[in-house]
């Protein structure tokens, strides 16, 4: 029963993992596409430090990875696998999935392309 107790620590931990809504919101969130932080906070309308916090121990669990772009960190999903997951336990409580709402007030360069920045004439004096 070795091997197969271990199975199930490590299925325990997953479910410990996915049981916080903020983390399966975020997880939801990235299911299409990666997203910095700004994207995330303006998308699922929570506080940075309260989404880092919550992005450390996804990215701890290895269930997101991250790049850096300059001053921005994309976060994407690592393990695809975790949505099949989400999409089961939606099925068992009978709920649809509905796409994330856009993001209102997020000036991450997702939102606003570098083609579409206007800087501040101020600024450039």
């Amino acid at each position: 029963m070795g091997s197969n107790n271990d199975t199930m620590q490590r299925q325990a931990r997953l479910f410990r993992m996915l049981m916080h809504p903020a983390r399966i919101a975020i997880l939801e969130a990235l299911r299409y596409d990666e997203a910095c932080v700004c994207h995330l906070e303006a998308q699922l309308q929570a506080r940075q430090a309260y989404l880092s916090q919550q992005l450390a121990v996804l990215r701890k669990a290895g269930l997101i990875s991250d790049r850096r772009d300059g001053l921005n960190i994309f976060y994407r999903i690592a393990q695809p696998e975790v949505l099949t997951v989400l999409d089961a336990a939606r099925g068992v409580i009978g709920a649809d999935r509905a796409p994330p709402p856009p993001p209102a007030g997020c000036s991450c360069p997702k939102c606003i392309p570098v083609d579409r920045f206007i800087p501040d004439p101020i600024a450039l004096v």
